[in-house]
């Protein structure tokens, strides 16, 4: 989740389970605990690409990791901040914990992936119940946690808490919703799909990337739920299959190891780049949810030495006919009713 938000809900936990006369400082220590798990992007190489994603959402989002995460915090917060709101290190310690313990689980709820289980798994954990910013979940509780600050009235951290989980419970409806509507989609393109997921679209829950994986293809659709749920169609994309789309790779280079460690990243989410032949992409992210254009890829060269990593690229500016688009989507426009509303079942 972006960092506002880390930081919102990570001040709401302690200020709505300490005494009124803490709310200023539980807000402060715990906003500043609940973005220090993202420090992990710090570990980086300039020569590995990759080392970045391998690590963000990794042990300093793990569960098991909670306690430690808060002492480290609260050893550098109570000498700039503790002390000064006259706390002892116990307390800055239980503030700062409580406001770090947010941080993952909210991670899991968006797409990316946490390893909330770690050492003891792998699995990186995504709920897919809200996008990574969405200013409807974060603006009424940032306002809240500011009034609960402000007032000293812990009461207003309840109600941002409230206002939280109630719309991340809106999401697991949203999204059952959307794979729901995916699937008979799928269905009815005489598809059984081998799995199928549904990601919020950028900064809303009400239109959904729904992609699947049938007979070697990723299928990728956008679709509206609510009261007036409609279909986007998109496009489909061959499964990535390195012999038969990378011959030249050796297996043994660093660039088919770096492969391998994209596809655990992408959970075999992966297909050539329409755009390039020569880039690999995360087909479950894209600018526009009906579209197969990745928002991230790896690039490769088939003239890089053995020991050579691949390259990394991003998208991540919409142009405005992008955002015109989504914009019409989120309104309903264009696209077709599902059957199911039709009377087909």
């Amino acid at each position: 989740m972006d960092p506002l938000t880390q930081g919102v809900l990570g001040a709401s936990l302690p200020q709505a389970t300490q005494p009124a006369r803490y709310a200023l400082s539980a807000g402060v220590l715990g906003w500043l605990a609940g973005m220090a798990p993202d420090l992990d992007v710090l570990i980086r190489s300039s020569d590995d690409p990759l080392l970045f994603l391998e690590y963000h959402r990794h042990f300093t989002h793990a569960l098991i990791f909670i306690p430690l995460g808060g002492f480290i915090c609260a050893l550098v917060l109570h000498a700039l901040i503790g002390r000064r709101f006259g706390l002892s290190f116990k307390r800055s310690w239980l503030f700062c914990t409580l406001g770090y313990a947010t941080h993952a689980v909210l991670d899991a709820c968006t797409t990316y992936g946490t390893l909330l289980l770690w050492p003891f798994s792998d699995v990186r954990i995504a709920w897919n119940t809200v996008s990574v910013i969405d200013p409807l979940f974060t603006l009424p509780m940032l306002v809240l946690v500011i009034m609960a600050a402000l007032k000293r009235r812990p009461l207003f951290a309840c109600i941002a808490l409230v206002w939280g989980a109630s719309y991340l419970g809106l999401g697991v409806m949203q999204r059952d919703a959307a794979t729901a509507l995916g699937l008979d989609l799928a269905r009815q393109r005489g598809h059984e799909p081998v799995r199928l997921e549904a990601k919020p679209s950028f900064a809303n829950i009400l239109v959904w990337k729904v992609v699947y994986e049938a007979q070697g293809r990723f299928y990728v659709d956008a679709i509206r739920t609510g009261f007036s749920p409609k279909v986007f169609a998109g496009d489909s994309v061959l499964k990535l299959d390195v012999n038969r789309d990378l011959p030249w790779l050796d297996p043994a280079s660093q660039q088919a190891r770096d492969i391998e460690r994209f596809r655990w990243f992408s959970n075999d989410y992966l297909a050539i780049d329409p755009r390039n032949p020569l880039q690999i992409g995360d087909i479950r992210y894209s600018l526009i949810p009906s579209e197969v254009a990745p928002l991230w890829s790896i690039s490769l060269s088939p003239t890089a030495t053995p020991d050579q990593h691949v390259g990394y690229v991003t998208t991540r500016n919409p142009d405005s006919g992008q955002t015109d688009l989504l914009l019409a989507m989120l309104r309903g426009e264009g696209g077709s009713t599902p059957q199911r509303f039709l009377g087909g079942g």
